[in-house]
Order: structure tokens, then sequence, then C-alpha cells
């Protein structure tokens, strides 16, 4: 395994990067030539972008990290004029630009506005950003999805359970690069550790009209940028919070800069008796602490090479919701009744119910190790080239205890993992050419086991494996079942893609290359190509892309759920191979900016995806199966008004409308029995009986519409407002509401639509206030307080069904944040 591990490493080495932003090497000077040490202020109203420099004693700065845009130089030093500049950030080749100062008249009053940089006129498609001030600002999030709840933010996204993120539709297909390097895992709370919001320093997000450069994970890709700008000296920021559900965390992240040297540690702790989302209204079980440790190292050998270094270690331990039985225990419907069971004492049975004692614990941990590394060159004044490299470790691990119902699962997975990507940039007149190849191999080991148990009360009454009494598994299931098995999943990829600048018209048009080996050996030919025009008169720019899509299957579990080994533990099961999904992506919309103060973002998109990834999950736990429907279409709209500042005021609201639909068969999972669609034929072969039909995609919900005002009360004093609203997911019904209320409780099941088999809409509000308890040039102190769910409603996010478990939302809940920067 050594040997292999280290072939594959020198293979994969000769390899280029991933990211979509720039550099400005800006340099100030007065009149007659010298050096100014000053602030410098860059602005880009369209990228939430806005920050402030100061020169060294050279008059010099570097800008990294600057997300494609036009930007706004201001500069006010004293004694000179006030001096502001227009720049443009097109590519990874540094933009070197000197401001020559001028003396300040006697008498002087100028206003510069940002308002140029509302929309970007070259941008070839949709992508939403999001700046410092919005991610500091932001809503106080639960332990364990405070990137999550950003992300969910935008429109077209949306939760299922437990945080899991859908992008239009799609399920386990969200990747985030961070830094560079795409974690194509699911990030959730209940599957990896967590990237902690608050060392996040900018977001890019990307639905369609995605570059040729990304790849494998494309139902949504989200840019993650966790590095601070470089300024001289000891800087940072520490935060501190803690609320509802015995909540409480803390966050700090450092950097000291020194010559050509940054050197950065960040480090976070939190706590959280609401770390899932429970599957009854009562948090049983649900405690949860995260951790993390990051060290960044820097350095600048010379103004064309630069190189980074970063160290991570993260972890998450946390438990798993009970339901009312699982938790308190109760007579529960065998497979024949249908009528449901009295609330009696166990030592009075009833007829047709089987007995749960309760008691049930299960919890989970997940640990990772990362550590990357990336060295860029500039070549000349027209080419620039990046090489990056990841290794981590990642493990997973399940355990129940002897009461767990009614099934006893323990799991060990662990996967390793090195990645390599490269790229090289080069400008050439209108042509914006780059250029690329990565490989990715992961080397997977899944352990898994479980067993039947009893649970017999205390009359011994109701006998051994009451999960097949309860026609959960099928009869001849057996008692006990184990599969470890471990296999590499090779993946490579190669793409080419020109942004071409031709007037008012802006093309983005790429062709990716991916290859892919686990289960199956594949190759994919990917074009990709956006196209806007921009209209200065109307501040108007329309936009339409195609995109090619090859997706990889989730490989979380992927060797039980397409193993024959399922057929030791249920012979009436069909095991087939969970195949990469092949797609085409449609998107036409526009930006329009209205009066210099307001944005619109409009979009109208169709999704065609054959081998259509879902997954499903072992009951209302956080094990999940990858599964695939034969093809499944989605379709909608989406609209976004943004407010970046007008006066005292700003904020956005924003709608979305989605449809989408999966046909049969599916395949994958842990579908076992008349789950999967598989009965017995007349010469004893299996058969599968559900070829045919189709059903609601699980993240089938027609309208979300959410928004959020912010007002300023005083130049150092803030309030805010918003609201979420949820027409409701669709939800598969296989028992009556009466055996559900058993189970579940009734209020829960009072949330439900069994004639329209959807969950009810829901609506919550939050509310927030901030004060700036100290603010300096060097330091400052905020203190923010957040209200969500203030109305106390019932959130049923989803509610079991053949795929997924049920996923309640936090009640009412309250929280402080306190934010230290210097």
């Amino acid at each position: 395994m050594k040997r292999y591990t280290t072939l594959l490493f020198l293979m994969a080495f000769p390899v280029f990067s991933q990211s979509n932003s720039g550099e400005l090497r800006l340099h100030v000077i007065d009149p007659s030539g010298q050096a100014v040490q000053t602030r410098v202020q860059v602005v880009s109203e369209a990228n939430q972008y806005s920050y402030t420099f100061t020169t060294d004693d050279q008059g010099e700065l570097d800008a990294r990290r600057l997300p494609y845009g036009i930007y706004q130089i201001q500069i006010q030093a004293p004694s000179f004029a006030l001096a502001s500049e227009s720049i443009a950030i097109r590519s990874a080749l540094p933009v070197e630009r000197t401001i020559q100062l001028k003396v300040a008249p006697v008498s002087q009053s100028v206003t510069v506005h940002a308002s140029g940089t509302l929309i970007d006129p070259y941008s070839p498609g949709s992508v939403n950003e999001m700046g410092l001030q919005t991610i500091q600002n932001r809503l106080t999030a639960l332990p364990g999805r405070s990137m999550q709840d950003l992300v969910n933010s935008e429109p077209g996204w949306l939760y299922e359970g437990n945080a899991v993120l859908h992008p239009r539709g799609s399920e386990y297909q969200t990747q985030f690069v961070v830094d560079g390097i795409p974690l194509t895992d699911n990030r959730s709370p209940g599957m990896g550790p967590e990237i902690e919001a608050d060392d996040v320093q900018s977001l890019a997000i990307y639905t369609a009209g995605i570059p040729a450069e990304f790849g494998r994970k494309m139902g949504g890709v989200v840019v993650v940028n966790t590095l601070q700008n470089e300024q001289p000296g000891f800087h940072g920021h520490l935060t501190l919070f803690g609320g509802s559900f015995d909540t409480g965390g803390i966050d700090s992240q450092d950097q000291y800069t020194w010559k050509k040297n940054t050197l950065g540690f960040s480090a976070s702790g939190n706590m959280t008796d609401h770390y899932l989302n429970t599957v009854v209204p009562e948090p049983y079980t649900n405690q949860g602490t995260t951790g993390s440790f990051s060290l960044s190292y820097e350095r600048e050998f010379t103004p064309k090479d630069h190189l980074t270094l970063i160290a991570r270690h993260e972890l998450a331990r946390y438990q798993i919701p009970n339901e009312f039985v699982q938790q308190n225990g109760a007579w529960v419907p065998n497979a024949v009744n249908t009528v449901g069971c009295p609330p009696v004492p166990a030592a009075d049975e009833p007829s047709d119910c089987v007995y749960v004692p309760g008691g049930q614990v299960q919890n989970s941990d997940n640990f990772e190790t990362m550590g990357t590394v990336a060295y860029q060159h500039i070549f000349s004044s027209n080419a620039v080239g990046e090489l990056r490299g990841m290794s981590r470790d990642n493990s997973n691990d399940f355990y129940s205890n002897p009461e767990s119902w009614p099934i006893n699962v323990t799991q060990h997975n662990d996967f390793k993992e090195i990645y390599f990507n490269g790229s090289v940039a080069i400008h050439h007149g209108r042509n914006e050419w780059k250029t690329g190849v990565e490989s990715d191999n992961l080397f997977l080991h899944e352990n898994f086991s479980d067993y039947l148990p009893d649970c017999s009360g205390p009359l011994g009454a109701s006998g051994p494996q009451c999960g097949i009494q309860l026609g959960l598994f099928d009869p001849g299931s057996a008692v006990t079942f184990a599969f470890a098995e471990s296999r590499p999943d090779l993946e490579q990829s190669a793409y080419v893609q020109d942004l071409i600048r031709l007037g008012k018209w802006t093309v983005n048009a790429g062709l990716r290359w991916d290859h892919y080996q686990l289960l199956v050996n594949q190759n994919a030919l990917s074009p990709r190509l956006a196209l806007s025009r921009y209209f200065p008169s109307a501040g108007l720019n329309l936009h339409v892309s195609f995109d090619r899509v090859f997706q990889t299957p989730a490989f979380e579990n992927i060797l039980l759920s397409s193993s024959p080994t399922v057929l030791d533990f249920d012979p009436i099961s069909l095991r087939q191979n969970v195949l990469p999904s092949h797609g085409d992506y449609y998107e036409a919309g526009l930006t329009k900016a209205f009066y210099g103060k307001l944005r619109l973002d409009a979009n109208m998109f169709r999704r065609d995806v054959n081998n259509y990834a879902d997954d499903d999950a072992i009951l209302n736990s956080v094990i999940g199966f990858p599964i695939a429907f034969r093809k499944a279409i989605l379709y909608g709209a989406e609209g976004k008004l943004e407010l970046p500042q007008w006066k005292r005021f700003s904020g956005f609201g924003s709608y979305s409308y989605i449809v989408g639909n999966c046909w049969l068969p599916v395949v994958g999972g842990l579908l076992l029995g008349s789950a999967s669609g598989v009965a017995i034929g007349p010469n004893g072969n299996l058969i599968n009986t559900q070829l045919t039909g189709h059903i609601p995609d699980s993240q089938d919900q027609r309208q979300t519409i959410r928004d959020r005002l912010r007002y300023q009360v005083a130049p150092r004093l803030w309030v805010a407002a918003g609201s979420d609203y949820n027409s409701g997911l669709p939800f598969e019904p296989d028992e009556t509401p009466q055996m559900y209320a058993t189970e579940y409780g009734q209020v829960v099941i009072n949330h439900l639509n069994f004639n329209r088999d959807r969950i009810s809409p829901y609506f919550t509000q939050n509310a927030s206030v901030g004060v700036d308890l100290v603010e300096r040039e060097k330091a400052s102190l905020r203190l923010q307080g957040d209200a969500q769910n203030v109305s106390n409603a019932l959130e049923v996010i989803d509610f079991g069904g053949l795929f997924s478990g049920n996923a309640i939302g936090p009640a009412r809940q309250f929280t402080f944040r306190l934010l230290t920067t210097f």
C-alpha cells in the first residue's frame, strides 16, 4: 500500500490550480515621485468586498485573492487630494498600478461613490459573491453549520435534514473549494467536520455557468477563501458566542506578517445540546462538540514566487437524536396492525403489538487531518502558473448501545486522499486562457456491522428480532451482518477554458475531460459555455449558459451499497453498481442595476440528468448510502433583489421556485426487500417490480422566500429583521397517521398533508441588534444579539419516507456573539 501511494504521488505531481481570483499590486507616490505611506480603500459592491489596506514605507501594497470584478480604489492621504480610480481584475495575473497623488487645494469637497461596481459588466454568468462584512454580520448558527447557513441564505439552495445542502434540487453534489482545494465529500454536520464561517474571508457560489476548471460534484460549487490579507504586524480576531440549548463557542484567527513572511493561526471549540435536527419536537440525545486547529505560512521569495502552506485538524463528536419509542419505550404496531397500539403499561400486552423498552443511545464522531501546499510563479507579465497539493486522513465512526432499536449498527469508515492540481493562465489580447490538470486518489475503507436486537418487554411477550415482526425487515433477514472492504477511487481530469471580451460581449468557453475508476471505469468530455451582453445605458447584463456535467457518485458507503454481500443480510434485495451522473444544465438570466443602489439577479434554469444521484439513510441515523435514479428533470426560477447600501438601509429579498421529478428504477443504497422494489418471481428468481414511473424529487420545494433588512440606527448601532418561508417538501407515507403519531407525536403529524403527500408550509422570523462597543483604527469590539424562529413555529423540514429520515428545525433560540478585531 505504501509503495502504491508513493507511486501515485509521483505520477500526479506535474499538475496545476483552481481559483477565480486575481491580485492587485499598487504603488502610491507623491507629485515628486516619493513613496507615500497611507491607507487605501478597495471596494467592489458586486463582490461584497470592502477592505482598507495600508501601504508600506515603499508606498506599496499587495491585495491578493480578489474575486474577478470591478474595484474602486480610494486614497485619502493628509495634505493630498482625494484619489479615486476603477480597476478591473480579470485573471490570476497581478494587475500593477501606480497612483500619483496631487496636492490638495485650499478648499475641496469631493464625494466618491462605489456605485460603478454594483454590477460586473464583464461577468459571463451568474455567481453569488459574499464578502467579509456579510459573513461577520450573519445570524449566529448552531455549531457544525455556520458555513451551511451562509450558503443556504442564497436563492436556489435549501436544507433537507441535518444541514445537508441541496443546490437546485441536487443531493450530495456540492463541493467546497477551500483555498483552491476541492472537497467533494459531504460536509454537513452529521457527515463531516465543519468549515468554520468565522475563519472565512469570502465566498463565491456557482450553480450555473460553471467554469471548466470545476468538476466531479456539480450541483453547486462553493469557492471558499480562508486566508487573510497580508498586513504588516500582528492582526486577527477573537469571537465568543453563546445562547439557547446550552450553546457556546470560541474562535480565534490570528496572523503575523514580517518582511516577506506571514504566519497564521486559528482555533475553535464549540458545544451545544442541539447539534443535529431532531426527529421529534423534544431534543432527545442531541449533544455535540466540535473543534478545529489550523496553521498557515506564506512566503514571498521574489515578486514572482509565492508559497503557501496550510495544516488543519478538525473533529466533531455528537449524539443521534431519538424517536419517542427509542427514548421512552412503548408498544409498537407489528406488520399486520393497521390501527396502532394504546399507551398502556408494558405488563398489559395489546394484540398485534411489540414492546420496545427504549433507552437507545447512539453516538458518532468524525476526525480529519489535512495538509495543503500551493506555489505560484509568474513567468511574465502575461503568464502565471500554480501548483497545489493536498493530503488528508478522514475517519467516521458510529456506535450503538445494546438498547438500540430496531437495528443495532456499528460503523468504522475512513479514507485517505492525495490530491494535486495546477494551472497555467495566459493573457493574450482579448483572451484569458487557462488550462490545467488534476489528480485525486482516495483510498476507501468501509467497516459496517449490525444485528437485529431482541426488544422483549418485561413479560418476555415480544419475542426476538422485533424489527422483522414490525415489517421493517423481511422474513429471513440475517440476525447479524458484517461487511468490510477497501478499494482505491482514482480520478483524473484536464481542462482548457477561455474568457473572451468582445466589446460589450463576454464569452467563457471551456472543455473538460474526466476519468473515474472505482466500481466502474468511465471517461467523459464536458463542454461548457457562458455568454453575456452588457447594455450600459440600461445598467443591464443578460446572460445564458450551458454546462455539460459528469458527476461522480458519493463515496460514503458506496462499496457496501453496491456489493452483492447485502444479499447475506436480506436475500430479497437487488444489487447494482451506482454509476456516475451525466447531465445538461441550462440557464438564462439577467443582472440589472436600479438607480445605482439596487441590484436584481434573476434566472430561469433546467437540469436534465441521467443516473441522478441521491442518498438513502438508515431510518433516522446519519448513515447514508448513495443511490441513483434512472433520470431526473428539474426546472425552476429564482431571483434576488439586493440593496448594498442606501442611506441607513441595506438588505435583500429572494425567491426560489423549483419542480423536480425522478424516474425509476433506483439502484444502490441499502434498500431492502419491498423498499427496493424487489420481489420473488414465479421461478424463485428476484425481479424488480418498480421499473417505470416517476416520483417527486425529495428536494421538490415549490416556493422558498427569504428576506432581511438592516437599519443603521446610529453610527455604532444597527438593527435587522428577516423572515424565511418554505412551502414544504414532499414525503412518501408508508404508515397510517395514527401509527406515525405513536412514533413521532400528534403535533408533528398535524404539520403533514396526507392528501398532497407534502409537509405543510412553515414561516419563521429572525431579528438582530448590533453595537460597536469600541471602534478604533486598529481595533474594534462588537456585540451582536440574535433571535431566531421568533414565533416558535414547529419547522418540519423533512419527514420519514423511503429515502430520508425526519428533520425538525430548532425551536425559538437566542444567541449573543462578541467579536474583537485587531
